[in-house]
């Protein structure tokens, strides 16, 4: 069975995870500034803040930027649960913004439209990295900027991708348009610790306050007993333990080969899906974007090919192959539809209901994207 993702876990890895479970630290270590240090040289930023899970970036991000009850964050609704949710864990509001039906990015003119229709201040604005391609970050910053927001990137799909805006090549977690980038180092995610996540900043005053939120709100005062601590303001224990760590260091250095590997596993599905079109396509990529894809997402068009999407993951399973959706709309969550009503965001309704997710990761082989493409023509009756 080839499922839609998989980490790429080796011997190398397997061996830095047994030499820190040897050491003296297991967490709270020296190997977790190492791979602070180490993944901040590598994204182009000057702080990164290792923390438990993805969620627990954004969450932290929040915190930081003292968000609270009576304030508003914008994140679009093609998105994973918790770029919504890390809002609510600290009392704020969703607004969500529609998106590109062909990209499934948030745009400047949803952005704008999201902004409309807020009943009150937006503090923040969460654009998303889906698939590993790269929103039009100068646009939306600059939109954001207006509206007197912070633009905080949730880039969990988008590590190792690069932009080109204005002629300057640029890395997603430089962090030049935005306070913070979140990431995650879940399995199925481009590099992987198990569970982890990662806060990049250039703001030293935002790398500090996430610091001290990831382990209790807990701080040191210089000149203080060794033994004592104080904590002006609860926090959470979202700290990544140094085994975990160890496993991201291993995995990093391998960054450059997961990336050119899985651009290369991309292009062959471009050539590979051709035939299916117009049927089925690749979903769009910006021309400022140059991604390594997390997601290799078709957008099919079920009605014209007779076929119902339940149909064609459960044909495409019948020959090995697995799929996912990513995703249903955020706002359509009974949570959400609750607390906000229902909502028109047709871009978002568009990209949900022609998305697949094929299998992409880089154990596949150059052989298994045409398995993949063979089985979708048949399961679309192509």
């Amino acid at each position: 069975m080839l499922p839609y993702g998989r980490q790429t876990i080796e011997d190398d890895d397997i061996a830095a995870v047994a030499e820190a479970l040897r050491a003296d630290f297991l967490t709270t270590g020296p190997r977790v500034e190492a791979f602070e240090r180490a993944f901040a040289e590598r994204v182009g930023a000057a702080h990164a803040i290792a923390c438990a899970n993805g969620t627990a970036a954004l969450h932290l991000a929040m915190l930081a930027l003292r968000l609270g009850p009576g304030d508003r964050v914008v994140a679009p609704s093609i998105t994973f649960l918790a770029t919504a949710n890390c809002a609510r864990y600290v009392g704020a509001e969703v607004v969500f913004a529609d998106v590109d039906p062909d990209t499934g990015l948030m745009t400047p003119a949803t952005l704008r439209e999201a902004l409309a229709r807020a009943d009150g201040p937006v503090k923040a604005v969460l654009p998303v990295h889906l698939r590993g391609d790269a929103c039009e970050l100068p646009a939306l910053a600059a939109v954001a900027r207006e509206a007197g927001a912070v633009l905080v990137e949730d880039a969990p799909h988008a590590l190792g991708t690069t932009t080109h805006f204005g002629g300057a090549t640029e890395t997603i977690g430089d962090v030049r348009h935005s306070a913070m980038a979140t990431f995650s180092f879940h399995p199925v995610k481009t590099i992987a610790t198990g569970e982890g996540g990662m806060v990049t900043t250039n703001d030293p005053a935002l790398a500090s306050r996430l610091r001290t939120l990831r382990s209790h709100g807990m701080l040191r005062p210089e000149g203080a007993e060794p033994w004592w601590y104080e904590m002006p303001e609860p926090g959470f224990n979202y700290r990544l333990p140094d085994i975990l760590c160890a496993l991201g260091l291993s995995q990093l250095r391998k960054l450059d080969r997961f990336a050119t590997r899985r651009r290369a596993l991309s292009a062959a599905y471009r050539e590979a899906l051709a035939p299916l079109a117009p049927v089925a396509r690749p979903a769009a990529q910006p021309a400022w974007s140059d991604p390594v894809l997390h997601l290799m997402t078709v957008l099919i068009d079920f009605e014209r090919a007779g076929r119902s999407r339940l149909d064609v993951v459960e044909a495409l399973r019948a020959r090995g192959v697995g799929s996912q959706v990513h995703y249903i709309p955020v706002h359509r969550q009974p949570y959400y539809r609750e607390r906000y009503g229902e909502l028109s965001l047709p871009g978002a309704e568009a990209w949900y209901g022609r998305c697949l997710s094929l299998p992409l990761y880089p154990g596949m082989q150059d052989g298994d994207v045409r398995t993949v493409a063979e089985a979708l023509g048949a399961a679309l009756g192509i």
